[in-house]
């Protein structure tokens, strides 16, 4: 951010929030640094020392890093289903800002914004002098792109749902070639995080035409050389990177990385990590404790946790039968029995959870009770749905999520006595994925996000024309929710926004269409040779300074 350019009028407010005690010094610091204000200049502000970097003594260069990765079939990354997809083309294609392992949101290929006193217009400056790996030159243009991507009904990308509840194209401005502006239909704080959506990848507007693999075509430090869905993808190092590494030659400081296709049962790939035959083990898909179990007395590798805002969400089509009905949904909610979901599911690894997709550590979350396993009253509520006899369900799941297996398990168990009859219906996770928005009643893994408004956004309202998000795989949408999220998505002050998030809790609780059971720690656990990583709450890789120590 220009340093002579005014911060913005909230940070000060924000500043005597900290000081109350009702905003966390993290909590400052990802506020501030959305409102454009950069995070050491924030730090400064409230007497927080940045980590300093890693000294250049300690950096190698070279070598080829090996991952264990499903190369899963892509084509448009705004459409992409599921993490890991957009970790191995993050080598390739980047992003215009960066939310770190803390939450905290950095330039990247936008060098600053800004935004009005009313959050309504979002000013972006362009970072000069990058090039794209084919020598096209980075401009605005291809931000803007981008983002008319993400709000093209065709492409049916799940940014729609987030972006275009308060931009439509008509309020893109182009300012220059490296700047643009965002005029917004309504206030909205979080569009910096928005950003750095894994969907949320930067194309060349010159050459991109629906498949990247066609023209990968990104700024990353590596280019695309081998795309093989279900065998490997390999990338390799540029020689003409924007960015620059301590020795102050252009990064990345690997030469190549592998992603290696080992299928998706955990075991073999647990045996090759520990004999060394890989580096790391993607996890973004299947992020359990089995992996840190298996590892972490194993002295060549490193074991690092990390809270979570990852789930498992049980959720209901609302416009097919049963699910039409609340008191069926209601029911099904009330058999989660969530203490012995967690314990054997997840291996009591995280925290419980409440029907509402909100985590307990969003800044915003409003304290509820844990609701009670009560079966005798999910019967009573059949039966006054019609169902006095009970009612027979499936209920689909990935066979490769041992914890959400385990979950269908446990829940079938629990439900029986209420006269709810589950049947499993287990197939392939990448069948799921295919499928995941279409059936009836399912278990859908949903990755981390930093703030409590992004998920709603994304998977619980309607577009302006009143149709389901293409995230919303229940259908289900609430004009009191949806009216209650967009104000509570315009306003900065963390505790006005608990008390709307306080009646959005209550209303997913009691009307809603998900079952939410426990939230998940995860951990990442690369051999110890990869050096200068840090464990994300996406799990999701950030390569650009790591080096290999051989």
């Amino acid at each position: 951010m220009d340093e002579k350019q005014p911060i913005h009028p909230a940070i000060p407010a924000l500043k005597k929030d900290m000081e109350k005690g009702l905003l966390t010094r993290r909590e400052f610091l990802r506020h501030a640094t959305l409102l454009g204000m950069s995070a050491a200049a924030a730090s400064q502000l409230i007497g927080f020392t940045w980590p300093r970097k890693v000294m250049a003594a300690k950096i190698r260069r070279g070598g080829v890093l090996k991952i264990s990765q499903q190369i899963q079939k892509i084509d448009h990354p705004a459409r992409f289903s599921w993490l890991m997809p957009s970790n191995s083309m993050r080598m390739v294609f980047e992003y215009m800002t960066l939310t770190d392992a803390d939450n905290i949101t950095h330039p990247y290929l936008c060098e600053s914004w800004s935004a009005s006193t009313d959050l309504k217009t979002w000013t972006f400056n362009v970072r000069k002098g990058i090039k794209f790996n084919n020598g096209d030159q980075f401009t605005a243009d291809d931000c803007i792109f981008t983002i008319t991507q993400w709000l093209d009904k065709n492409v049916k990308s799940s940014m729609l749902g987030l972006v275009g509840s308060y931009l439509d194209p008509t309020g893109i401005e182009k300012v220059n070639d490296y700047q643009f502006k965002l005029h917004l239909k309504r206030a909205e704080i979080a569009i910096p995080e928005h950003f750095f959506q894994y969907t949320a990848q930067v194309l060349n507007h010159r050459t991109f035409e629906g498949d990247m693999k066609k023209a990968p075509h990104g700024t990353g430090p590596f280019t695309l050389e081998t795309y093989k869905e279900g065998e490997i993808c390999v990338v390799k190092a540029r020689k003409d990177y924007w960015q620059k590494g301590f020795d102050g030659k252009p990064l990345p400081y690997i030469d190549e990385i592998r992603f290696i296709d080992m299928g998706s049962e955990l075991a073999p790939q647990i045996a090759a990590l520990k004999s060394g035959e890989i580096d790391l083990i993607d996890a973004s898909d299947n992020p359990g404790p089995q992996i840190m179990k298996a590892v972490k007395n194993d002295k060549h590798i490193n074991v690092l946790p990390i809270a979570t805002a990852t789930v498992r969400v049980l959720r209901m089509r609302v416009d097919m039968k049963p699910w039409t009905d609340n008191r069926v949904r209601m029911a099904l909610k009330l058999c989660q029995n969530r203490e012995k979901i967690l314990a054997l599911a997840y291996q009591g690894e995280g925290l419980e959870g409440q029907d509402f997709h909100v985590y307990p550590k969003h800044p915003e979350y409003c304290k509820k009770p844990i609701p009670a396993y009560q079966p005798d009253r999910a019967r009573k509520l059949l039966a006054e749905a019609g169902y006095p006899h009970g009612i027979d369900v499936n209920l689909a799941v990935g066979s490769e999520w041992s914890d959400v297996v385990r979950y269908a398990e446990v829940l079938k168990q629990d439900a029986a006595p209420a006269g709810l009859r589950i049947n499993i219906q287990t197939m392939p996770t990448s069948q799921y994925w295919e499928k995941w928005t279409e059936v009836d009643l399912g278990i859908t893994p949903w990755t981390h996000r930093p703030l409590g408004t992004m998920v709603p956004n994304l998977a619980y309202i309607a577009d302006d024309k009143g149709k389901p998000v293409p995230w919303n795989e229940s259908r289900w949408v609430d004009k009191e929710f949806s009216e209650l999220l967009a104000r509570a998505s315009g306003i900065l002050d963390v505790e006005e926004r608990r008390k709307i998030f306080c009646k959005l809790e209550e209303i997913q609780m009691t009307r809603g269409s998900v079952g939410i059971a426990y939230w998940m720690n995860t951990w990442m656990c690369p051999n110890k040779k990869l050096m200068n990583v840090r464990a994300h709450p996406n799990l999701i890789f950030l390569f650009n300074e790591a080096w290999l120590n051989v």
